[in-house]
């Protein structure tokens, strides 16, 4: 059974014009998406941008805080020295 021409022509637009609304449609979100993307790159840049600037400040912090660690063992080993030094203070104070 076939259907008559007309009916057969107007589905046919039909189908075009949908795809073609599709098509705008999805061309639109690819459009937003792009968008979206582009400020997502650039506020990644941004905040590299800033890393950098922050790097030297970073990196002082690790000193320091390695010489605070060192500190601490040199502190700990003299604490260790006068606790002996004290014992035996007390050891010849006894004579």
């Amino acid at each position: 059974s076939r259907l008559p021409r007309r009916p057969r022509r107007r589905a046919t637009c039909e189908d075009y014009l949908l795809l073609e609304n599709m098509n705008k449609l999805t061309s639109l979100k690819y459009m937003e998406m792009k968008d979206i993307s582009i400020n997502i790159s650039r506020n990644l840049q941004d905040l590299n941008n800033k890393y950098a600037s922050l790097q030297p400040y970073l990196d002082q912090i690790n000193k320091i805080e390695e010489q605070v660690s060192a500190l601490e063992q040199a502190a700990y080993k003299l604490d260790a020295y006068s606790k002996k030094l004290e014992a035996r203070f007390k050891k010849l104070e006894k004579r």
